[in-house]
């Protein structure tokens, strides 16, 4: 990465079509309380969000998705993110559910993820983080 864009970001950050970042909300209580409690968990990839709440013991049944665009958040459905067995998906079959989901319906939030190709996130951390 150069200097500049060490100092600027990723350049797919500056695509509006993309989410700038991606967030899974997790209600720690279950359902269970009056009102629900949400941990919060982010990554600037979905790749890399779900590889961290697999990796953490985060089942995708308890798991609402999201793409972070500026000024609107857009849920992601966690079926094309999980395998028949109703587990996470990983690289690279995560991006080539995403890819085949969005060839066929053109919904937004599950623009720009490839799995053969030069994928529009590649220039971005995959690290995940949280509970926040």
């Amino acid at each position: 990465m150069s200097i500049i864009r060490k100092f600027i970001g990723p350049k797919s950050k500056y695509d509006k079509s993309l989410p700038f970042m991606y967030e899974a909300c997790i209600d720690v209580l279950y359902g269970q309380g009056d009102a629900p409690v949400y941990n919060y968990y982010q990554c600037d990839t979905v790749c890399g969000l779900i590889e961290y709440l697999d990796e953490n013991g985060i089942a995708p049944e308890d798991v609402q998705l999201y793409g972070i665009y500026s000024g609107k958040k857009i849920q992601l459905d966690t079926n094309y993110c999980t395998n028949i067995e109703g587990e996470w998906l990983r690289r690279p079959e995560i991006c080539i559910a995403l890819e085949e989901h969005f060839r066929e319906t053109l919904e937004a939030q599950y623009k720009g993820h490839r799995a053969f190709e030069e994928c529009d996130f590649d220039d971005r951390d995959r690290t995940g983080g949280g509970p926040f």
